[in-house]
């Protein structure tokens, strides 16, 4: 479940050959487990090796040397002079007992999988020239293409296209996922994506202590709030959610549902009174509260119960949820603000900021989507394509004194 960085997975390379683990062992482990994966997508047709001039070559040198002492027919194309490769990569290519085809598109011929193993994660500029020419050569194969790593052309960390990009059937990666892996646009690219052990021990990752996880019921499940046999309603946390007027009231009916079925014990809407009946009439398990004024909202969070607030979905632009937020805030309610309660701080994010930061305990979440995001976060907005969305949502956070979860299909 821990997702390493282009830089973290380095140093987990050099621990472990720190440790005793030559690396040369681990670029055969690598290459072993690309040439299973090949195996197991094409089972018959010749295989064709791409090798840039590092250790990602180094990789698919050893698999194309595995693969044709299963039998099969493999050819391998080199970025480079064969004698220019150093260290570990030409101890791979040294493996290879074939000649090496030149590095042209016209080399590829037909083949029934292509492996590419160009470039992998360690890539931070764009492919330009003769490789560039490749990748898109590759991509208009039509043949399987098994990627080592990552596919080339995406940046391992930030999940970039670098000007151009392999689109794989499938990626083999190594010991743990990477951002790329799992953010948008690299995700698009990886296909399938399988994680081969190499021989790095798990325990590497208590030095290196990463910061990132996916999120998968491992990491959360023994935190889950399942209620005990003896709960009921009352203590499960009582939400509050702010609807818009009468023409904008679906958004908060939707929220309060969702609150209902995550698991809260009472939900209400707060309600204008103008929208009362059309939010009564099409709620049932959710409680309807004529709300309409800050005063109001405030003698309502009077009450301790109600422990929870979402504003934001349909709330309105402009200074009454401004009032209703601030108020929340001063109420020291767990908070989640979307949309409208977002925007609504746009001239002015820092004044939400020191109201978050001086509501002490209370937990706040912000949901804004990249639209939503430069309104708060200008300067730390995705002007810069190749700025890690990891990065962007780190530093927003630190700014605001909240959770920041940057919605998308990523997220």
């Amino acid at each position: 479940m821990e997702v390493l960085t282009t830089e973290e997975m380095e140093r987990a390379d050099r621990l472990t050959i720190a440790a005793g683990t030559p690396g040369f062992a681990l670029m055969l482990s690598a290459g072993q487990a690309v040439a299973v994966a090949a195996m197991d997508l094409v089972e018959e047709g010749s295989i064709l090796v791409v090798a840039g001039p590092g250790n990602n070559g180094g990789d698919g040198f050893v698999a194309a040397a595995e693969l044709a002492a299963r039998g099969r027919e493999v050819q391998v194309i080199l970025l480079c002079e064969r004698d220019r490769l150093q260290g570990d990569a030409a101890s791979a290519a040294r493996g290879w007992k074939f000649p090496v085809l030149p590095f042209n598109p016209q080399a590829i011929g037909r083949p029934a999988l292509i492996i590419d193993a160009l470039f992998g994660a360690g890539l931070n500029r764009p492919a330009e020239g003769d490789p560039h020419d490749m990748i898109e050569a590759i991509n208009a194969n039509g043949a399987s293409v098994l990627s080592v790593d990552l596919p080339s052309g995406i940046n391992g960390t930030s999940a970039a296209v670098m000007g151009t990009a392999i689109r794989a059937t499938e990626t083999v990666a190594f010991f743990r996922r990477k951002p790329a892996h799992l953010l948008l646009p690299g995700r698009m690219y990886c296909g399938r994506v399988r994680v081969a052990d190499i021989g790095i021990d798990a325990d590497v990752l208590a030095e290196i202590q990463p910061r990132t996880f996916e999120n998968i019921p491992q990491v959360w499940r023994k935190s889950f709030p399942v209620p005990r046999i003896d709960a009921h309603k009352y203590a499960r946390g009582h939400a509050i959610v702010v609807s818009g007027d009468i023409a904008a009231t679906g958004a908060a009916r939707l929220s309060a549902r969702g609150a209902l079925r995550a698991g809260a014990g009472l939900v209400t809407l707060a309600s204008p009174r103008e929208a009362l009946a059309v939010n009564a009439s099409a709620l049932t398990a959710v409680m309807v509260r004529a709300i309409d004024t800050v005063i109001e909202f405030a003698e309502l969070l009077t009450d301790k119960r109600l422990n929870a607030c979402v504003i934001g979905p349909g709330a309105g632009l402009g200074d009454r949820t401004r009032d209703f937020v601030l108020t929340a805030l001063s109420a020291q309610r767990g908070l989640v603000l979307d949309a409208d309660a977002l925007t609504s701080f746009a001239q002015a994010p820092d004044r939400l900021f020191e109201a978050i930061k001086a509501s002490h305990d209370p937990q706040v979440v912000l949901t804004p989507h990249e639209g939503e995001f430069p309104r708060l976060f200008s300067d730390i907005s995705n002007k810069h394509p190749n700025r890690s969305k990891l990065e962007r949502v780190r530093a927003a956070a630190e700014r605001a004194g909240a959770v920041v979860l940057l919605k998308g299909p990523d997220t």
